[in-house]
């Protein structure tokens, strides 16, 4: 017990790590009351793009990305970690809010696995966690900017390794979630909106104010 509050008191930060419980409790909130009569995001484009199972392993690994950085900054870089926590409130947020405003859903899952592999053995877990609604904007596309705009701020992973191999990354999370139909085209649209823009307030204009502030206090 007296290691764990050594821990809290030499990491403050880690308590902005309590928003996480509550933003799930919230979500699955509004899961368990939009099942249907939502606006359906799919398009015409949408139909056009295959059903690529191979792709499941990487949209189910997006939580350990934002796990492992999340525990990274913590350890590493305090200021990191408030402002990488600051990110995903402010976009986690608002695109629950906007779930709740405009219920939506999408209508793009097969009915019937197409074929019988570990792979689609591993989307339709996934459907079995996960509901067709809330998918407007993307989550998952809005955690990817979170973590990337993260790692392009934080000074111990500036090495062009980490950042292109976690851009590139992130571009193929961000596929997935179109090849595994867990969401539309302008769900991926509207989820690169929020989370650039989530993160202009965060590092462009929240960050430079507190980068000027830390300066004068050092």
């Amino acid at each position: 017990m007296q290691r764990i509050k050594t821990f809290i008191h030499d990491h403050p930060h880690i308590w902005w790590g309590l928003f996480l419980p509550v933003y799930l409790g919230i979500f699955f909130t509004i899961e368990h009351f939009i099942t249907d009569n939502y606006w359906a995001t799919q398009l015409p484009i949408d139909y056009k793009i295959p059903f690529l199972e191979g792709f499941a392993p990487i949209y189910a690994s997006w939580s350990v990305l934002l796990f492992i950085l999340g525990i990274y900054l913590i350890l590493k870089d305090g200021e990191g970690f408030r402002r990488y926590m600051w990110s995903i409130m402010i976009t986690f947020l608002f695109s629950t809010l906007i779930c709740a405003l405009i219920p939506n859903g999408q209508d793009l899952r097969p009915a019937v696995m197409p074929r019988d592999n570990i792979f689609c053995d591993l989307v339709a877990y996934t459907y079995s966690l996960d509901t067709n609604t809330n998918v407007f904007p993307s989550v998952h596309v809005v955690g990817v900017i979170d973590a990337w705009f993260a790692i392009w701020h934080t000074r111990g992973l500036k090495k062009r390794a980490w950042r292109w191999s976690t851009a590139v990354y992130g571009v193929l999370v961000i596929a997935s979630t179109m090849f595994i139909k867990q969401h539309a085209v302008i769900d991926v649209l509207a989820g690169l909106v929020v989370g650039f823009l989530g993160n202009y307030i965060v590092y462009g204009i929240i960050g430079r104010r507190r980068d000027r502030r830390l300066r004068r206090e050092a």
